[in-house]
């Protein structure tokens, strides 16, 4: 009797973690306890503090290579690596064997993703055009979080279409997609050409592995190892190296037992959405609230992200997609009808982790003072996106029978 309290808080444990909506869930805990800790008289200085120790100080010769990294920057730029090689990963699994395999399919989340960047991009930029600094923040709400967008998704439980998840996925993933390119091009500091070299010479020995069928996991990911220090010494930031190493993982798409991408996705996916994502959201997450008022809210930096996130994400997403099909550039999937894509669309103003991260990239570098928090907008916008897009779907979205019996 005394181990059945412990068998049902480990039954219950087992149950929300096999949950899809699990994932965003942990998001939302680990923000308001970010927010929670931030602003609590016992615990406020720690968070602050805890995030500046350089936590791999007492390794040997780690300052010597230039690797002497801060709790937060080893977040940020380490685990957060790991993160976009999953994505890598899921890209290209799904462009040789998935669902953008088929040509049909790729057009209309290709066209959502390209008007859910431009039109929140556009709305930020109104508001902050003449402010040089402000300006730094026009990609901020231009990203969509997954886990956070399926979290909402799965919450209505069997009657979301199949083929409504595929497109939310497929979308995010072209959306995460253009996110490593915007941090690449836009958000990239002076650059070192002999590490850049260095990352180029990585390329040629993981296509040369490619070439003579290197299967085993372990040479892949120590020239991985390598890239993303030279990425780092370059300039350029180093989650691009997470994207690159997963494009040069072997699919086998003959033989998927032993498919070392899939082995790797299929590991490393409860890893990210369980630790390395929650922990990056409560990194990032916590704002002082002390002092904020309307004049904080209604700053054209988080103004902008807010209005971006709500407004440009589900106008530019449903907006292109419907010019798309009715001029048959693209087709509706199967199962789902306008307003089904219209309440999805919302949800795509679910900004939130990948937010965080460019806002981090272009606000918080170098030592860079603002007279605004970028996270004001990312939370509201999101959380209002969440909210509304979920009723949106759930009064749009027919019960099944078997549901409602």
């Amino acid at each position: 009797m005394k181990n059945k309290p412990a068998k049902k808080a480990a039954e219950f444990i087992v149950l929300f973690l096999q949950r899809e909506a699990s994932g965003g869930i942990l998001l939302m805990l680990a923000a308001t306890l970010a927010v929670i800790f931030a602003n609590a008289p016992a615990t406020h200085k720690l968070y602050e503090e805890i995030f500046h120790l350089h936590c791999l100080a007492w390794i040997p010769g780690i300052k010597a290579i230039g690797l002497d990294l801060s709790c937060h920057e080893v977040i940020n730029d380490a685990f957060m690596a790991v993160f976009f090689f999953l994505v890598g990963l899921e890209l290209k699994r799904e462009i040789l064997e998935g669902e953008l395999s088929d040509p049909r399919n790729i057009m209309l989340p290709v066209v959502g993703a390209i008007g859910g960047m431009l039109l929140p991009a556009i709305i930020y930029v109104l508001l902050n055009i003449g402010d040089a600094q402000a300006m730094r923040g026009w990609a901020v709400p231009t990203a969509t979080d997954i886990a956070f967008a399926l979290g909402v998704l799965t919450l209505l439980g069997s009657r979301i279409p199949n083929s409504l998840k595929i497109f939310l996925t497929s979308l995010a993933i072209f959306d995460d997609l253009g996110a490593v390119l915007i941090i690449a091009f836009f958000y990239t500091s002076k650059i070192a050409f002999l590490p850049l070299a260095a990352v180029l010479g990585c390329v040629m020995i993981l296509s040369a592995m490619n070439k003579v069928n290197v299967v085993k996991k372990t040479p892949y990911i120590l020239v991985g190892i390598v890239m993303w220090y030279a990425t780092l010494q370059s300039g350029v930031h180093a989650t691009i190296a997470g994207v690159l190493l997963a494009m040069f993982i072997p699919l086998f798409k003959d033989n998927p037992d032993v498919s070392p991408l899939k082995k790797l996705e299929r590991t490393l996916h409860p890893w990210i959405v369980y630790a390395i994502l929650p922990l990056f959201a409560f990194a990032n997450s916590g704002i002082n609230l002390h002092g904020i008022g309307l004049e904080q809210l209604l700053h054209p930096v988080p103004a902008g992200i807010a209005l971006g996130l709500f407004l440009g994400k589900q106008l530019g997403v449903f907006g292109l997609s419907f010019l798309a099909v009715k001029f048959k550039i693209a087709q509706l999937p199967s199962g789902i009808n306008f307003k089904n894509l219209y309440g999805v669309s919302i949800l795509c103003g679910i900004g939130f982790t990948m937010s965080l991260f460019v806002g981090g990239l272009a606000f918080h570098k170098d030592g860079m003072h603002v007279a605004f928090d970028e996270r004001l907008g990312i939370i509201l916008g999101s959380l209002i996106s969440g909210v509304v897009g979920y009723l949106v779907l759930r009064l749009t979205i027919k019960q099944p029978a078997a549901e409602k019996a």
